[in-house]
C-alpha cells in the first residue's frame, strides 16, 4: 500500500437539505483528511466511471440514493467487479439495503418502532390516532405520511412500511466510528428535528445503541444511530443509517470535531490494510 492512499470522495455538495448544508461539512472534512490521504471529490453520478485507479472510495453526504438509484446500482456493481474497496463497506444491512431491516428489528424484538408491511400485521401495532407510512426505499422523509387508522384500510400496501406515530419528548442520535462510540447530538424541540444540541449519553443509552452497530456487523465505517425518547423514558430505534449519515460535526466542539476525525483517520488506514490495498 502506498504511503498516501488515494481516495475519491463521494458528495453531493450541491444537495439541498433542509436544515443544514451538506458541502460545509463535506469540505471541512475533506479539509481534513487531505493530511493523511491523496484525495479528489466527486459527484455520485460520477462515482463509478472514476473510481478505477484510487485505492478506495469513501461515500459521504451523497444524498439520497432514490434520486439516482440506476446510477447507485451501477456504482455498487463497478466497485464489485473491480475489487475496489468502498468506505462504508457495501455489506451494511441498514438503511444501505432501505428500511425493510425495521421488520426484522420488530420481529427479532429490538426496541425499534414497531413496523409492518402486510395489512394482516396490523395486530401487532398499538392502537393510535395516526400511522406513520413511509416507502421502504424511503430517505431523508421523502414519501413519508400520516394516516388515520380507518385510512389504512384504504393503503396499498406492498413497497410501504407501517408504523405506530409515536408521541415522544424529542430526538437523539449517536455517532459511531466503527464500533466507538462518538459523540451525542438531540433535538430537544420535536417540531425543529434539526436544531441540535450536545447530548450527553448515559451507560444505558450506549447500551441501547451499540446493540444496533453489533447487529450490523460493520467492522468499519461511519454510522449514526437515530432514536427517540418515548413520553415513558424508553428509547426506539428510529433508524440506523449506515451508508452516507450527515454527521452534524458543526454542532459540536472542536476538542469533539478533532476526535471524530482522528477516529475516521485510523478507521480508514485500519479498512485499507484489512484489504491489502
Amino acid at each position: 500500500m502506498p504511503a498516501r492512499p488515494s481516495l475519491l470522495y463521494v458528495t453531493d455538495l450541491t444537495y439541498p437539505a433542509r436544515g443544514r448544508r451538506y458541502c460545509d461539512e463535506d469540505i471541512f472534512l475533506t479539509s481534513r483528511l487531505r493530511t493523511d490521504f491523496d484525495l479528489a471529490l466527486c459527484n455520485p453520478l460520477d462515482a463509478a466511471a472514476l473510481m478505477d485507479g484510487f485505492d478506495a472510495v469513501v461515500v459521504r453526504n451523497s444524498g439520497p440514493v432514490l434520486h439516482y438509484q440506476e446510477a447507485y446500482d451501477a456504482f455498487r456493481e463497478r466497485a464489485t467487479a473491480l475489487g475496489t474497496p468502498v468506505y462504508n463497506p457495501l455489506t451494511g444491512r441498514a438503511d444501505m439495503i432501505g428500511k425493510e431491516y425495521l421488520l426484522d428489528l420488530t420481529e427479532a424484538g429490538y426496541p425499534v418502532i414497531p413496523t409492518i408491511d402486510r395489512p394482516e400485521d396490523q395486530g401487532r401495532l398499538p392502537e393510535t390516532v395516526s400511522y406513520a407510512v413511509k416507502p421502504k426505499a424511503g430517505a431523508d422523509s421523502i414519501g413519508l405520511r400520516f394516516v388515520t387508522g380507518a385510512e389504512l384500510a384504504d393503503l396499498t400496501w406492498g413497497d410501504v412500511l407501517v408504523q405506530p406515530r409515536v408521541d415522544f419528548h424529542y430526538e437523539v442520535s449517536f455517532y459511531y466510528v466503527d464500533d466507538t462510540f462518538q459523540y451525542g447530538l438531540h433535538a430537544p424541540d420535536p417540531d425543529r428535528r434539526w436544531v441540535l444540541e450536545p447530548y450527553e449519553a448515559s451507560e444505558a443509552d450506549l447500551d441501547f445503541a451499540q446493540r444496533f452497530i453489533d447487529w450490523n456487523t460493520l467492522e468499519h465505517g461511519v454510522q449514526r444511530v437515530d432514536a427517540c425518547r418515548t413520553q415513558d423514558g424508553a428509547l426506539l430505534l428510529v433508524e440506523l443509517e449506515d451508508l452516507n449519515p450527515y454527521l452534524s460535526l458543526d454542532r459540536v466542539p472542536e476538542p469533539v470535531q478533532d476526535a471524530f476525525v482522528a477516529a475516521m483517520v485510523g478507521s480508514l488506514h485500519s479498512f485499507l490494510n484489512t484489504v491489502g490495498r
